[in-house]
């Protein structure tokens, strides 16, 4: 698996400002699901609390775990 170390330290070095920020907008603690979900925001200036089934956000994931190598899922006949 490759990594980018430089990448994975910028992110990390400035998660915890991303998190205080948010916390500081919601005004209210913040669950790990709001933390990961928010630290990996594509518009970091646009942050606000986000209504499930109401508001589309668009995120910046820096990896994605797959089942296999061409990301499909076995076909199951029920």
């Amino acid at each position: 698996m490759v990594y980018d170390l430089l990448m994975l330290k910028a992110f990390y070095a400035a998660y915890a400002g991303k998190i205080e920020r948010v916390r500081n907008v919601l005004q209210r603690p913040l669950t790990l699901a709001e933390k990961i979900l928010y630290a990996h925001l594509y518009d970091e200036a646009g942050v606000k609390s986000y209504k499930r089934g109401e508001d589309y956000v668009n995120f910046r994931p820096d990896r994605v775990a797959m089942r296999d190598a061409t990301a499909q899922w076995p076909c199951c006949n029920l």
